[in-house]
């Protein structure tokens, strides 16, 4: 089958179209049939050799995908043959066809298309796992998101703004602080113009602070994360993308009850994906049904122009998330 491969870690060129072989179909698995794959900031850092699949995992790249079901492991019961699917993948994304566990499979609903469905799976069900289920944001409360014109702040905004919470986002243009408006933020900040982001934070709480953060950046970030936190907040690290070292005030730890959670989603086994995917459709299914939950594109491009599409990510030119068309 083709896919996007590449020979050796590097930089964007190493990416080429070849083939791969068939994917191992086992008993829970749908074999799908891709049409588009998601681009996510974790592909450019496994070609690049930082970020390795986890064990059993495919070796393409791909952490998500759409399509259609063309056959379906004997174990599966409630999935069938045509039908239109979204997933979250370990791996395997960038190709022609994938299997995947049936209980990281989301049926495609009929107000999105198939590149919409492709840039849902990885992003909304991290926000989903890391603001809803371990952060326990609640109606009224306001969580800080840094990066909010990426894939996961976008979908943030989205989906914090469904569940009626207040956002704060960071973005690096005064373009994209007013899309992260526009597509429902309450405040954004330049942080290319206030890098120090804290006290504007505490004065769009009216003084209190954000209750949780999403967090990409890391080491770099950590001082001022702790002061923009509300007292009891929660600071939710999702990547390291400025370091993975650094200094922490155990005082304002202390003195503020704050909690600090490290998470991932793309290592964790099958069955922990399977709830956190049944969990989001119990919650935000309606939501997605009725086409008020669906992601912002920046841009779908051929599988053949996957080393762009690492490039615009790279140079963090996207609002939003980047798709590679595979058919």
């Amino acid at each position: 089958m083709k896919a996007v491969i590449f020979d050796r870690p590097g930089e964007p060129e190493v990416l080429k179209l070849g083939e791969a072989p068939e994917p191992a179909v086992g008993p829970r698995h749908l074999l799908v049939a891709v049409r588009y794959a998601g681009v996510n900031r974790a592909d450019l850092m496994q070609r690049a050799g930082s970020y390795p699949p986890p064990p059993g995992a495919s070796e393409i790249l791909g952490l998500e995908c759409a399509g259609e079901v063309i056959q379906v492991g004997p174990g599966v019961k409630d999935w069938h043959v045509g039908e239109r699917v979204m997933a979250l993948l370990a791996g395997g994304g960038y190709a022609e066809r994938a299997a995947v566990d049936a209980g990281s499979a989301m049926r495609v609903p009929a107000v999105l298309s198939d590149e919409e469905a492709a840039a849902i799976p990885e992003v909304f069900l991290t926000v989903f796992l890391n603001v809803f289920t371990l952060g326990g944001v609640k109606e009224g409360e306001t969580v800080l998101v840094h990066g909010g014109g990426s894939g996961v702040g976008t979908a943030a905004i989205v989906l914090l703004k469904e569940a009626k919470a207040r956002v704060v986002v960071t973005a690096g243009s005064d373009e994209k602080c007013a899309r992260c408006l526009k597509l429902g933020a309450d405040a954004a900040i330049n942080y290319q113009r206030t890098p120090a982001f804290a006290q504007p934070v505490i004065e769009a709480t009216e003084g209190r602070g954000a209750d949780l953060i999403l967090d990409i950046i890391g080491a770099a970030y950590l001082a001022q994360n702790i002061e923009a936190l509300a007292r009891g907040g929660r600071l939710v690290l999702l990547a390291l993308m400025k370091g993975s070292r650094a200094e922490i005030d155990l005082g304002a730890v202390h003195r503020k009850h704050l909690h600090l959670i490290g998470s991932t989603l793309r290592s964790r086994p099958v069955e922990e994906k399977a709830e956190i995917v049944s969990g989001f459709v119990r919650r935000f299914g309606p939501a997605l049904q009725a086409g008020r939950i669906r992601p912002q594109l920046h841009a779908v491009l051929p599988a053949a122009q996957a080393a762009e599409a690492h490039r615009i990510i790279a140079r963090s030119e996207h609002f939003g998330k980047v798709v590679l068309r595979m058919a």
